[in-house]
């Protein structure tokens, strides 16, 4: 399986990939959307998930980014490649895009993935079933152990300070963070090896 999509990877364009990512992240909006309608009992519970008390969701959320992103530089540095080597679908997506697509891109992923996974399925399942679906839909990663438990454990820090902070916001942030760090090493490293 693993092989299988790492020659699909190949064979699809640049021009297709993104599309796909943007694809993805517009159904993956749908269905919060769609489940929130169905969940939330009244616009006023709706809100209540998107409610900006104060600006603490940026420390918290710069806690679990510098957390998930130092975890990640040690394994970089001590683990052999091929236990966290995603196949080249994060080389595809961003090495090539600019900034500020890259940081478009980034924030439109943190927002959609964290309103359905922690503002939708946390709220009205749970952090285990929240965090497993989150895991899940990672399916790219099914194959790797290192790389699944990572997702598992990364979903996990982010429900839990979903639930002791009691903001969307927060977790937007750090998942925004984390993947814009993540995006843009990416991107320099592509850069740095000569691309354009």
């Amino acid at each position: 399986m693993y092989k299988q999509q790492n020659e699909l990877i190949k064979m699809l364009s640049d021009k297709q990939i993104i599309s796909q990512l943007y694809l993805t992240q517009m159904l993956l909006l749908t269905l919060a959307i769609i489940l929130s309608m169905i969940l939330v009992d009244g616009i006023e519970e709706f809100f209540q998930i998107w409610r900006l008390n104060d600006l603490t969701f940026l420390t918290y959320g710069s806690i679990i980014a510098i957390i998930v992103i130092g975890f990640d530089f040690l394994i970089m540095k001590f683990v052999p490649k091929e236990f966290y080597d995603d196949g080249g679908i994060n080389e595809r997506i961003f090495e090539k895009r600019s900034i500020i697509h890259i940081v478009f891109l980034t924030a439109l992923i943190a927002a959609t993935e964290e309103f359905l996974f922690r503002g939708v399925l946390q709220t009205h399942f749970g952090l285990w079933i929240a965090s497993i679906i989150f895991a899940l839909l990672h399916f790219r990663y099914l194959t790797k152990w290192l790389l699944f438990t990572m997702v598992v454990a990364v979903s996990f820090l982010l429900g839990i300070f979903y639930e002791w902070t009691d903001s969307l916001y927060t977790t937007i942030f750090a998942h925004f963070i984390i993947d814009l760090v993540f995006a843009l090493q990416i991107r320099f490293q592509y850069l740095k090896r000569g691309g354009i």
